[in-house]
């Protein structure tokens, strides 16, 4: 099984490929996401990657804090939206 884990404070040119390059020292990324505004395209400066069950806390431990482009990053479990969660 993974764990979704949110990725804060991004840096507005962060790609997928950069967040995966970037958290792939700590652990094997299963996939990587940047949240981009519906409208415009751009980034909303947060994003989500997928890492094993197992690796979970070691990452957010290791990485939350650390400095990504001059920014430092907020890393958390993701928790589910409401919709996901079964409410309505």
């Amino acid at each position: 099984m993974s764990k979704t884990l949110y990725v804060g404070n991004l840096p507005w040119s962060t790609t997928p490929k950069d967040l995966l390059e970037f958290f792939s020292d700590e652990a094997q990324v299963l996939d990587a996401r940047i949240i981009t505004d519906r409208e415009t395209g751009r980034s909303r400066g947060f994003g989500f990657i997928e890492v094993e069950d197992d690796e979970a806390e070691r990452v957010i431990e290791a990485m939350n804090g650390r400095s990504m482009g001059g920014r430092e990053l907020i890393v958390n479990e993701a928790k589910p939206r409401p919709n996901e969660a079964g409410l309505t």
